[in-house]
């Protein structure tokens, strides 16, 4: 392994609030020889490897992709050497290689949010519950991955540090919100990073980059009991190679005191038993039939669950064409929030200057809408809520098979915040219309990395289940993986070459 004790300098990136420890002598970065954070972590413990290896390897391996990738937010090296010099810090994923998303409380790190208006932000004295639980775990933070402005958009292309690519092909998004995190997994940076999903921002990285990524049931995870209804759509988890830390990371971080919503699921190791009936939805709420490829890959997972014995019946979505015009109404009021917020405490600034294109123009919908509207369309949310459960007690069904996008990964500037509103509205109502609707009912969801496009692109497929249910999902995940392992699939280069 290699050290960091020759004289250093620091080299600034592209990505605003990066630096990068570089040294005067090029060293060699190669892959790892292990294949997931549980596996690092017990070769750590087993004294294998240090901890002080683990996070240097790390370190080079995101100095060299860094440039090429546009992954990191803000890198925070030094405190991350400094954590394991004497040693693995204490938990069960003690001196494993960890990154942040720009949107979640950390402490001597700023948060954010992927926008100008907060480039002035200092660092945070406090941390959530939820943060305090990846400490406890020993994860060692590396730093903040990037993210679309406010989490607004399913590409990760912000004005203020620029395009984030995905390892397997750099001309194609690494999808959003969660995109820097999904890059830095997928290009084998770190074997785990922590997301957000609030319409899709955990599923649709981990379809584009070729992970797995499950987003909790709303008032599943520590610090969300009083997520309450269809307006609490987000919800923190992690991107992962291999099932099983993502389902470690989950007992770590679920909230398993007194009180909580749902009883603890716990670690889930082993895959699920018996038959379930599963029910497949190959088209959009609207009736919009998926790009050949996503078809494809979808009904390869179904044929594979056939195969597994478990029986698969066609199901329709409860909603219709009004839920997706309601959610992004609901998602205008966040951007007019945010913007209002700024000009309140700075009215001298240009929100122009501050804000993206894309989110002054949310901003705009929701200040030609009536409130009388916005009510409308937040009962038409809590409508299709109320809905999601008996979707599946109706038809007898234990889960929903469908595509996670319309399409594969996009070409960066698809769906950046550049292209004009309205043909960005119609584009995302298309592209995104599949991940959405689990937030706003609060049901678990996850995408599964089992199909690859004859050009090398990741496809996942969608698996959700009632409320409450993850242990479920887990189970099924571990059979699928098991049947189609994918966890040492990497992008043909190199990144930290």
């Amino acid at each position: 392994m290699f050290e960091l004790s020759r004289r250093q300098f620091v080299t600034s990136t592209a990505a605003a609030g990066v630096t990068l420890m570089t040294s005067q002598a090029a060293v060699a970065v190669t892959r790892p020889e292990w294949g997931d954070a549980t596996e690092l972590a017990e070769r750590i413990a087993k004294r294998d490897v240090s901890a002080k290896e683990a996070v240097e390897y790390s370190i080079r391996a995101a100095e060299a992709a860094q440039p090429k990738l546009n992954f990191l937010a803000i890198s925070d090296f030094e405190r991350a050497m400094d954590k394991v010099r004497s040693g693995p810090p204490a938990g069960p994923f003690g001196g494993v290689p960890f990154l942040i998303k720009d949107q979640l409380s950390y402490i001597g790190l700023p948060t954010r949010a992927g926008s100008r208006s907060r480039q002035g932000s200092p660092p945070l004295a406090r941390q959530s519950v939820y943060t305090d639980a990846f400490d406890r775990a020993g994860l060692v933070v590396l730093g903040k991955t990037t993210m679309p402005e406010f989490g607004f958009l399913p590409t990760t292309e912000p004005l203020v540090s620029g395009v984030t690519r995905n390892p397997w092909n750099v001309e194609r998004s690494a999808g959003g919100s969660s995109g820097g995190a999904a890059a830095a997994v997928a290009a084998g940076i770190v074997p785990v990073a922590h997301g957000s999903d609030g319409g899709g921002s955990l599923r649709i990285p981990g379809s584009c980059c070729g992970l797995f990524a499950l987003k909790p049931s709303r008032g599943r995870m520590l610090g969300t009991r009083n997520d309450l209804d269809a307006t609490s759509t987000s919800a923190d988890h992690v991107l992962t190679r291999s099932v099983r830390d993502s389902a470690a990371l989950f007992a770590l971080t679920e909230d398993s005191s007194a009180g909580s919503r749902f009883a603890p699921v716990g670690l889930v190791k082993e895959p699920i038993g018996g038959r379930l009936r599963i029910g497949l939805v190959v088209n959009s709420f609207d009736g919009s039939e998926p790009e050949r490829e996503v078809r494809k890959a979808v009904l390869s997972t179904a044929k594979l669950l056939t195969d597994l014995g478990h029986e698969i019946v066609p199901t329709k979505w409860p909603i219709g064409e009004k839920f997706f015009q309601d959610f992004l109404l609901f998602w205008s009021s966040g951007a007019a929030a945010v913007t209002a917020q700024v000009k309140k405490a700075q009215p001298e600034k240009n929100l122009e200057d501050l804000f993206e294109p894309f989110t002054l123009g949310l901003a705009d919908l929701l200040a030609k809408t009536s409130e009388q509207s916005l009510g409308r369309a937040v009962a038409g949310l809590k409508e299709a809520a109320a809905a999601y459960d008996p979707w599946f007690a109706s038809s007898k069904l234990d889960a929903v098979l469908s595509p996670v996008v319309f399409t594969p990964p996009p070409p960066l500037g698809y769906l950046s915040g550049s292209q004009p509103m309205d043909v960005l509205m119609e584009r995302l109502i298309r592209y995104a219309g599949y991940t959405p609707y689990h937030n706003v009912a609060g049901g678990p969801a996850m995408s599964v990395p089992l199909y690859w496009t004859a050009k090398g692109l990741p496809i996942g497929s969608q698996l959700c289940t009632p409320t409450g249910q993850e242990g479920l999902l887990f189970g099924l995940a571990l059979q699928l993986e098991q049947a189609r392992p994918w966890a040492r699939r990497h992008p043909d280069k190199y990144w930290f070459a």
